[in-house]
């Protein structure tokens, strides 16, 4: 039996769809946090497949050296640094008042007739650095207001608002999803912006403008009377406050992904040793123009408009006391993926793959879809998935941008049908107080919507790319 499921391909193959059982059973059902979950599967996996034990942890001499070792330090140190930085600016760039300066210009020009698409615009755009349930926090209250004033149901406000946040904490840096499948598939994140832009506006587009307008006229939901009293009071604390220009907000916004984009072309169009080459790669390492961005929002945002130290130390503590657990998640998927890879499993999966001739991109959004559904948590779908497929693209040869799709479709199936296992479900619910079926019909329908059409641009690119 041991050599069978060591040496056989029914054997390695039967081990991965244990291994997933198994993990979901221990999220699922007892409730076990997922990145212990996933230690203990990648643990079992490779002693099932008769991993050496100083391969797999190493020796007092060569700890280093190990699968575990390399399995986390691989990916965190590519992704660290980032998620801590694009959150830092995501919080500074919420306590500044940009989102109110934002959706105000953005009010001001679409007009009433189109707030809603206005509405969606901005949580579009502050969606790039704020994370999915931030977003929904600082701009709600803003949602509360204009669906007030028109008179009509806060559902056709709220879905574009959402669909902007969700396709952004998918698709875009410096989320940790999308980071996170980058590291582990080996991917610039300057083609996974690329990408990122090419998939989530369409999607948006679909989900955010077409059906919002259509569900929004089919549930009607007044705006509950004590989140519209909180959200007055809240414009009312900020009304003598000097907001920051829309110019400075979208220009600190934007400067990241302008310079990880040079740092992107500049190594494919300069020449390699040159000087502008050597300063396109130093600006455009990803942490590097995060760092700048942080610096530059702390003076801008921050003490010119007169934060103290004080403020401005401790908005950064509480802002970065919940990527302790995604990092540890992370980690733990990557140490999932060395061991998938060591096993042979994923090379076994490679070759049944070529003989039905399923495409990677394909599968890689099946089995996100299915951890999604399963479990609930699009960062556990993502880094899963990932471990998984990455062994199987190791000797497929693909190109950078072929592989920022792949990110795009895993990306795509984590967000599908959000429902009562997703703590993204319950924030939704509680904050436009909608009921469980109001949510259900609204909010899980949007979801999948930008899942298939995520997933279906993504396909097609890679058809022509």
């Amino acid at each position: 039996m041991i050599d069978w499921l060591q040496h056989s391909t029914g054997g390695l193959l039967t081990l991965a769809v244990v291994s997933i059982a198994v993990l979901l059973l221990l999220i699922i059902k007892f409730k076990v946090e997922p990145f212990i979950a996933l230690i203990v599967v990648a643990l079992l996996v490779a002693l099932a497949a008769g991993v050496p034990t100083e391969a797999l942890v190493g020796s007092a001499q060569k700890a280093s050296d190990s699968l575990l070792e390399k399995g986390f330090g691989s990916i965190l140190g590519h992704i660290a640094a980032i998620i801590g930085l694009g959150t830092l600016l995501g919080a500074i760039l919420e306590a500044s008042g940009g989102a109110q300066v934002l959706m105000d210009k953005l009010m001001s020009a679409f007009g009433e007739k189109r707030a809603p698409v206005a509405i969606g615009l901005a949580g579009l755009i502050f969606g790039v650095p704020v994370f999915f349930d931030i977003g929904i926090f600082v701009l709600a209250p803003l949602v509360y207001v204009a669906a007030k004033r028109s008179g009509k149901s806060i559902v056709l406000f709220s879905m574009p608002l959402l669909a902007g946040l969700s396709v952004m904490h998918a698709f875009m840096p410096p989320h940790p999803g999308p980071v996170a499948a980058a590291g582990l598939l080996g991917v610039s994140l300057g083609w996974i912006i690329i990408m990122g832009i090419a998939v989530a506006l369409p999607s948006w587009f679909v989900g955010g403008v077409l059906y919002s307008y259509w569900i929004g006229k089919r549930i009607t939901v007044p705006v509950p009377e004590e989140m519209l009293v909180a959200a007055e009071q809240a414009r009312a604390e900020n009304g003598d406050r000097e907001p920051p220009s829309l110019g400075l907000v979208l220009s600190i916004i934007g400067l990241p992904l302008v310079l990880i984009l040079a740092g992107t072309f500049g190594s494919i169009l300069l020449a390699k040793g040159s000087r502008l080459y050597s300063v396109a790669t130093f600006f455009g390492t990803p942490a590097v123009a995060l760092t700048i961005s942080v610096l530059l929002a702390f003076w801008l945002l921050g003490f010119r408009r007169g934060m103290t130290r004080e403020k401005v130390a401790e908005l950064s503590g509480a802002s970065l006391r919940p990527v302790a657990m995604i990092l540890l998640v992370v980690g733990a998927g990557g140490f999932f993926g060395a061991v998938l890879a060591a096993t042979g499993i994923g090379k076994t999966l490679a070759g049944e793959l070529s003989g039905i001739g399923l495409p990677v991109i394909a599968l890689a959004y099946v089995i996100s879809c299915v951890i999604r559904i399963a479990q609930g948590s699009a960062t556990v779908a993502i880094v899963t998935t990932a471990g998984i497929v990455a062994p199987v693209l190791a000797d497929l040869g693909y190109s950078q941008p072929q592989l920022a799709l792949v990110v795009m479709a895993i990306a795509s199936g984590s967000i599908i049908a959000s429902h009562v296992n997703d703590g993204g479900f319950w924030i939704v619910s509680r904050y436009f107080g909608l009921s469980v079926k109001e949510t259900l019909q609204s909010w899980t329908v949007l979801e999948t919507i930008l899942s298939v059409v995520g997933f279906v641009v993504a396909a097609v690119l890679s058809l022509v790319v």
